[in-house]
């Protein structure tokens, strides 16, 4: 994760749905892979040349995949993907989607032993149920049933570049009795990052050096975490199942400034983080057959704490001439943000000819935050400074009904259409009042095409609207930028109809080429608006703006190229997009705010031969813009990121890998263009320029697997 981090800034379904699935005789060999009309099959000896360890090892190395992981966090821990369905992912396992929304997909995945994996499905979303509908590619990782006890230690060391060795271990159990299984996870998850750089600020008008920094960071996540999870599943519409997650995480940084005036002598300032961000999960499902189809029940609580402390200290001088401490700012937030999520759906696979599935969720979301923010005076006195909207509780109560049906026209051609309607009642009290009620109505529909010859096409369209981050409506200061962000308890989610479509074909063998295209027609986009306090100053703050589009286009190619080299397989993808809105300052159209790169691509390069595998990736995207109300945050490579790996394996049980992250010392830049007051009033205008370089990092992984490998059988 640290890696891919860096490097983008350094560059249930139903089980009613679900199809039966022929149980593959134990000790007879089956076809590495296969494909139906609808459904390609990838069996476990497909992946046996990548010794995978884990079932998020083995989807690595389906062809053409692309892991959703579903559920996503911003930096501030909060979920924002809106209910239980957006955080489907496009990965199943046995036919049924992890209850789960606090912990990623490719968590989930890591911790189920790659030996348990029989083999892995690929079809198109429809056949899991309505919450992936629309999708062209879900897998469904279909598991051993066979009695058994199975488990992975993986050990690492990391060398960063001061010297330092970061260790962390982690293992993952599975423990199967008849029809019942229990899965455990714990992990140490530590990362300490070294990092330095340098900050230069000048006068865009003059074109004047004012300030030039020297910078040293020292970055600490430590995310330790404990998860289990147990099934007991008698079949595809009789199943109970429960999970829970704990993760203690906390963040640290310490960094070292020594600021360098222009006609002014250089003095030492420091920057201090604390973070505390605990999170607990308790989810669980329950199905049960139901005229003729399954009735599913899923309950999900998810429970966060918030608590950050911010200290930026000036001094009149260097530390070691013996400078005092002559001002500077600080920060404390304390916040506590729960979900309750419960849903009911019913789904049957023939209902006057079309396969069926409706359902109800209810949710309820809530956010108690209180924030204290401070100037520290010469004499260490700390004076409140007010801000907008310190202290506010947001509620949000939620309910949605959905229905959903499909058709198979012939062997070639299915039809999937449906329709969600929404109501949510959303208040916030405290320094700012707002209470409002709101309606969508979203419709989807999707069209499947598998001509023969390989070709497999699709094109759906469908309403979505997006989940509010809590946080947004709250006012923070970000002493790292130096900057105060307002909150605004206007702000309102932005609703989007999205148009995709896809198009693959089969290359080389086992190989892919697919082509994903799409169109977005967004009103009310969420970006950056200028908004004015009771006292009359003025703050960059999360707002809506108008009309927004987005178009994009991305290729996604996997080569087998045994014929050139034996064990050689070239991966790889390259995205276009163009995005525009309206400037709420300027009021001329320009890129979105965030990640929306005109293009980027990687590719992925591994060679497999017996007990050796070795690689290469690459990747890089063009600069991208954070465009707020008082600045132009700009974030760009210093040149492409490149990693490499060799793994060695003395046994099938057993694998030792050496990489390198950030092989050729690529660092991770930002151009800060500064309007003050604001770019409505820009009396001042800086440009500072940010490097940051974490170097070369020198890691060694041990991993080892334990178990009967899950008897050649699978769940019927």
């Amino acid at each position: 994760m640290r890696s891919a981090l860096f490097a983008g800034v350094a560059a249930t379904a139903l089980i009613g749905a679900t199809p039966a699935r022929a149980a593959q005789p134990a000790g007879e060999a089956a076809p590495a892979s296969t494909q139906s009309s609808r459904t390609t099959v990838y069996q476990a000896n497909f992946f046996a040349p990548f010794a995978p360890r884990t079932a998020y090892d083995v989807v690595q190395h389906v062809p053409g995949f692309q892991l959703d992981l579903g559920s996503t966090q911003s930096v501030n821990g909060s979920v924002d993907v809106r209910g239980f369905a957006g955080t489907a992912g496009n990965v199943v396992i046995n036919g049924a989607r992890p209850s789960t929304k606090s912990e990623r997909l490719d968590v989930t995945l890591q911790r189920i032993p790659a030996q348990r994996v029989v083999r892995v499905e690929v079809s198109p979303g429809d056949v899991y149920g309505s919450d992936y509908a629309g999708k062209s590619q879900v897998l469904n990782i279909v598991l051993s049933d066979a009695a058994g006890f199975d488990a992975n230690l993986t050990a690492n060391a990391t060398r960063r570049y001061t010297g330092y060795i970061q260790p962390n271990l982690s293992g993952n159990a599975l423990i199967r009795r008849g029809l019942s299984s229990i899965n455990l996870s714990a992990g140490t998850e530590r990362d300490k990052e070294y990092e330095e750089g340098t900050d230069t600020l000048t006068n865009v008008g003059s074109a004047e050096l004012i300030e030039f920094r020297r910078k040293h960071n020292v970055y600490e996540n430590r995310d330790p975490f404990l998860s289990a999870a147990s099934a007991l599943e008698r079949g595809p519409s009789d199943a109970y199942r429960l999970n829970a997650r704990w993760q203690p995480s906390r963040f640290d940084l310490f960094q070292r400034n020594r600021v360098t005036p222009s006609g002014g002598s250089p003095h030492d300032d420091n920057l201090h983080q604390h973070y505390r961000n605990p999170v607990f999960e308790l989810g669980g499902d329950v199905t049960r057959p139901l005229a003729d189809g399954a009735i599913k029940f899923v309950g999900l609580a998810t429970r966060r704490k918030r608590h950050t402390f911010d200290q930026y200290i000036q001094r009149d001088g260097l530390i070691e001439d013996g400078a005092t401490v002559n001002g500077g700012f600080e920060q404390l937030v304390d916040a506590r943000r729960d979900e309750t999520i419960g849903r009911v759906s019913w789904a049957r696979a023939d209902v006057l000819g079309l396969s069926f599935e409706a359902g109800a969720e209810g949710a309820f979301n809530s956010l108690d935050n209180h924030t204290t923010y401070s100037e520290i005076g010469e004499d260490g006195e700390k004076i409140p400074i007010q801000l907008p909207i310190a202290d506010a509780v947001v509620k949000e109560k939620r309910a949605e009904v959905y229905v959903n049906a499909g058709k198979t026209l012939s062997p070639q051609l299915r039809v999937d259409g449906g329709v969600n309607f929404e109501f949510s009642h959303l208040t916030v009290s405290g320094d700012a009042t707002e209470d409002r009620k709101l309606k969508f109505l979203k419709p989807s529909l999707s069209l499947d095409w598998k001509p023969g010859g390989g070709w497999h096409a699709q094109l759906s369209v469908r309403r979505t609207v997006a989940q509010l981050d809590f946080y947004d409506f709250i006012s923070f200061a970000d002493l790292s930028a130096q900057r105060v962000s307002g909150g605004n308890a206007q702000l309102q989610p932005q609703r989007t109809w999205e148009f995709r479509g896809t198009v693959e074909h089969p290359l080389l063998g086992d190989g892919l080429v697919k082509l994903d295209f799409g169109h977005d027609q967004v009103s009310l986009l969420q970006d950056r608006i200028l908004i004015q306090d009771d006292a009359g100053n003025f703050f960059d703050a999360p707002g809506n703006l108008g009309t927004g589009r987005r178009d994009f286009a991305q290729l996604t190619f996997d080569l087998p190229l045994s014929r050139l080299w034996t064990g050689l397989r070239v991966k790889g993808s390259g995205t276009l997009q163009r995005t525009r809105v309206e400037d709420p300052i300027r009021h001329d159209p320009r890129k979105w705010s965030g990640y929306y790169p005109a293009w980027q691509w990687n590719v992925d390069v591994r060679r497999d031969s017996g007990k050796w595998s070795y690689g290469f990736a690459v990747n890089d995207n063009q600069r991208f813009t954070f465009y707020r109300t008082d600045e132009f945050d700009t974030n760009f490579n210093g040149s492409p990121y490149w990693t490499a790996f060799v793994e060695y394996r003395p046994w099938t049980n057993t694998a030792v890998t050496f990489d390198v992250d950030n092989l050729f010392n690529t660092s991770g830049n930002r151009d800060r263009l500064l309007f003050r007051p604001n770019r409505a009033q820009p009396l001042f205008v800086f440009d500072e320029v940010r490097e940051r370089n974490r170097h070369r990092s020198f890691g060694i992984t041990l991993k080892r697997s334990f178990g009967s490998g899950g008897g050649g059988r699978e769940k019927p």
